[in-house]
């Protein structure tokens, strides 16, 4: 019983919704981005390095083996090196992403907090009309007094 009351606890708290909610959102952002990779990047990487269909590059560690009526009967063995590289861009190109929408919020983030030390630091340099006014009529009780 005892557990069920933590993990209520750990359920209810709001990190658990932000870090649900970060990962829907990064499910969806990883599907973006894999379809830029795989439909846009990679097809100009290909024309880039002669034509070829990029994604089915592979090097074959054991031919596939054909019976003489055209059925198979062993699979061939390769390393897909173009899902490998195409994975890689993904990869980097997700990390460049989140470094740089990081990098953006920090910045927005600072800025607030500047304002904010500003507007407080305004509000504590300038002193408030009652203020003023008792100044004055000290000042003023002063030069009287010193007259």
């Amino acid at each position: 019983m005892k557990i069920i009351e933590e993990f209520k606890k750990f359920a209810i708290k709001g990190n658990v919704i932000d870090l649900a909610t970060a990962v829907i959102i990064g499910g969806a952002f990883g599907k973006i981005v894999s379809s830029l990779v795989a439909d846009i990047v990679m097809p100009l990487v290909g024309l880039l390095s002669g034509g070829s269909n990029f994604s089915a590059w592979k090097i074959i560690l054991r031919p596939a083996i054909i019976a003489p009526d055209g059925s198979i009967i062993k699979t061939a063995l390769s390393l897909n090196a173009g899902i490998f590289v195409q994975n890689i861009l993904d990869f980097l190109i997700i990390s460049v992403s989140v470094f740089l929408m990081i990098k953006i919020l920090l910045q927005i983030k600072n800025k607030f907090k500047k304002e904010e030390e500003e507007k407080e630091e305004k509000i504590i340099a300038e002193p408030s009309e009652e203020v003023k006014l008792l100044t004055e009529m000290r000042d003023l009780m002063l030069k009287n007094k010193s007259d």
